[in-house]
């Protein structure tokens, strides 16, 4: 257990953070769950470009507060847009 007052309010700062954080990622990961369903289901290739450009907005904000890599958000950015690129040429 930390014995100076600074180390136990970094302790207080860190349990604060990671719970937002986990909330943070939590909402992005149901957020691209709900985009892969939609492709799964929808036919309607507008809607579903709609909801990955929301989708790849949300991997961004969190890139730019740092709550994740910005090569992993690229990379989970990139997985999704290629999904969809699969999907479209399947139609086609």
């Amino acid at each position: 257990m930390a014995n100076s007052l600074s180390a136990k309010k970094r302790i207080r700062q860190n349990e604060k953070r990671r719970m937002r954080n986990r909330t943070r990622k939590s909402a992005v990961r149901t957020q691209i769950k709900k985009y892969l369903e939609m492709t799964r289901q929808s036919k309607d290739i507008e809607a579903v470009e709609n909801e990955l450009r929301i989708t790849q907005k949300k991997i961004d904000q969190l890139a730019a507060t740092g709550v994740i890599h910005k090569n992993n958000a690229a990379h989970k950015k990139s997985q999704l847009a290629r999904h969809l690129s699969d999907i479209k040429a399947r139609i086609q």
